[in-house]
């Protein structure tokens, strides 16, 4: 018999983002259904309460990633993806190939955060 399904709700996806609940709520209004870059859709709402499944934070950066910044292109990505990207570039990994490789470990392992799933990848490549 299977357990019951997991959501994250706004304070559980923040955490897994590394930001406030309030940024996920803001950018829940913010880029609305109608927004030319709409915050993805929550898997289920309880009581208007959103809950999103944890394989979908990877979806959620990737989202986040296509905002727009501070000046032309956008904001640089958070230290521990730049110090994760710079490392997999060093190994002869594109930033493409590193991108896909974090998102395969947060779907095996979402109860792990996008930081800390760098930080894991960094370890192992070090060791070798």
């Amino acid at each position: 018999m299977r357990g019951p399904v997991q959501y994250l709700g706004a304070s559980g996806l923040a955490g897994r983002l590394g930001v406030s609940r309030s940024a996920v709520t803001k950018w829940r209004e913010r880029y609305g259904p109608d927004s030319a870059h709409p915050f993805p859709v929550p898997d289920v709402e309880v009581d208007g309460v959103p809950g999103w499944r944890p394989t979908r934070v990877s979806e959620v950066e990737y989202w986040r990633a296509g905002l727009p910044g501070r000046g032309a292109g956008g904001g640089r990505p958070p230290a521990a993806e730049r110090e994760y990207l710079r490392v997999a570039e060093s190994r002869g990994v594109s930033r493409d190939e590193a991108r896909r490789l974090a998102d395969a470990v947060v779907a095996e392992h979402p109860e792990m955060s996008q930081p800390e799933i760098y930080a894991w990848l960094v370890a192992l490549w070090r060791e070798d």
